[in-house]
């Protein structure tokens, strides 16, 4: 059925008629297309790295790498607080905010197929400059390109499994990109933890390796399939029947291919996609989709930890090497987290997973602020106990992120949009998430300066309002097919009382009804 009312009643519920099964061509597309999120998770976890080799601040930082030195005679919470530093990192997520709308463009006329091989291209370059760079100006231009790939990649890539996994198990499919994500971060830990010794030129080296999984991407891209959502979205009609047969690995198709049909043109009928992004029939998805999960994914502090992971664990008095080596226990427990997650997600359901990890979020960071305002910021190194009940509450802070806001965080906004706006609701997610993940980038490390243990309490805060958020708002979307998800929002406590104000919800009721007397 069509999302957005814009469809008949007719096929409503057509979801038990749809045959298929796991076939090889359809687990080749999803690997391929998955590994789009290793772009993500590359940067994340070589960016943190590199920010804290001893080469690279000297070269780019040396007012930094001064100030680090001094470790006795300062607050060291203050100790890396560089905005130009900072930018380093925000500067890719700034790039990311604005491609997103070219991709979404991209995704829609071209397919989600192309949107990936952009982002490839795009990161390919951005690593060679990078590798190569002699000065600030050259770093900047290189995570700008880097932002570009990451825009196109986290608009394309979440849309693309959701769209062609079999609806049962859609949520473990989509976190493949989670997954990816999560790997990508654990082999740029362990690339850092060997390239710190590689004197002077290590850095150029971990930043360079970011070429190959963009030039793996972009061979792979090559042989995947479109999605047949996107080829019935842009007419092409019988390669979409021919690429749903092949995936399904079944002839019978008919009913999940009508539903295709009809939400295609459903999303012709809708002019101004993101116009309509503000309609009142598109409310759900704009306030919980678009806005609410992709900040909030942002706002729970992960990726500050993630950025700054060694450059936190340095400055509790690891060493340059240990902090390394611990940024790949907490890498591994994101791995741990979206395993669990994929397992569980189209069991247990979204809800679960969220809150659940929002108890365990909460605690970890209470403990965490907890210790450091007993313990920390007096320029002595926190004790072996000490530093090790620290490194267990951020090792369960990431884990529990892990199957939750990290994986679901992607999951849930690609799943809650109708076809008529997917590729531009999916654009507004990635800006959103990006704006965040740059200002929080940007924002973090003075903060951890300025308000010390205290930026933990804010993040614990932030936790608990996003779980509320979850628990009123956000409707079960487990083993729903992605062309009925709205139906939900038309039986939630709250929101039907909004989307039945909609002239085109009054206009769809009165059909179904007329079908009914038929």
């Amino acid at each position: 059925m069509a999302g957005g009312f814009g469809g008949g009643g007719a096929a409503a519920g057509r979801a038990e008629l749809y045959e298929g099964k796991i076939t090889g061509y359809f687990i080749l597309a999803c690997i391929v297309g998955s590994f789009g999120g290793s772009l993500f998770g590359y940067d994340l976890g070589v960016s943190s790295g590199v920010t804290s080799m001893d080469d690279f601040l000297v070269k780019f930082f040396p007012d930094v790498y001064r100030r680090k030195q001094a470790h006795l005679h300062e607050t060291d919470y203050c100790k890396y607080d560089n905005q130009v530093l900072t930018l380093f990192t925000s500067s890719l997520y700034f790039a990311g905010l604005v491609s997103t709308f070219g991709a979404s463009y991209v995704t829609k006329r071209h397919g989600r197929r192309a949107s990936i091989m952009v982002g490839a291209a795009s990161f390919f370059l951005g690593g060679a400059i990078n590798a190569a760079a002699m000065n600030i100006a050259m770093l900047i231009v290189g995570r700008v390109l880097l932002g570009v790939g990451i825009g196109f990649g986290n608009q394309a890539v979440p849309l693309y499994l959701s769209e062609i996994a079999p609806y049962r198990i859609r949520g473990a499919v989509n976190q493949l990109f989670q997954l990816t994500t999560c790997l990508g971060i654990l082999v740029a830990d362990v690339i850092n933890y060997f390239t710190d010794r590689l004197h002077p030129w290590g850095w150029r080296l971990s930043l360079g390796l970011a070429m190959g999984p963009a030039t793996a991407i972009f061979v792979g891209a090559l042989f995947l399939p479109e999605t047949p959502n996107s080829l019935v979205e842009r007419g092409h009609l019988e390669e979409a029947r021919r690429v749903l047969e092949k995936v399904r690995g079944t002839h019978k198709v008919d009913a999940e291919f009508e539903d295709l049909k009809e939400a295609s043109q459903a999303a012709r009928a809708v002019t101004g996609t993101f116009r309509n992004l503000l309609a009142v029939r598109n409310r759900p998805q704009l306030i919980i989709g678009a806005l609410g999960i992709p900040a909030f994914q942002q706002l729970s502090g992960m990726n500050s930890i993630l950025f700054y992971s060694p450059v936190i664990f340095q400055s509790l008095g690891f060493g340059s090497s240990a902090a390394l080596y611990s940024s790949i226990i907490t890498g591994s427990m994101l791995v741990v987290g979206a395993l669990i997650s994929m397992v569980t997600v189209d069991r247990l359901g979204r809800r679960f997973l969220f809150i659940e990890a929002g108890i365990q979020m909460i605690s970890s960071m209470v403990v965490v602020a907890v210790i450091l305002a007993l313990k920390f910021g007096k320029g002595e190194e926190l004790s072996k106990g000490v530093s090790t009940v620290l490194v267990v509450a951020i090792c369960l802070f990431v884990v529990a992120y892990g199957w939750s806001w990290g994986p679901l965080g992607w999951l849930v906004p690609s799943e809650l949009f109708p076809l008529e706006m997917r590729s531009a609701g999916q654009s507004v997610v990635v800006c959103v998430n990006l704006f965040w993940t740059a200002a929080v980038a940007q924002c973090f490390l003075a903060a951890l300066c300025h308000l010390r243990w205290g930026v933990f309490v804010l993040f614990a805060a932030l936790i608990v309002v996003m779980s509320i958020f979850v628990i009123l708002l956000l409707p079960e979307t487990k083993q729903v097919p992605i062309e009925e998800i709205w139906m939900l929002f038309d039986r939630h406590w709250y929101w039907k009382r909004i989307v039945r104000r909609d002239p085109k919800y009054q206009g769809n009721l009165h059909q179904q009804q007329e079908m009914s007397r038929i």
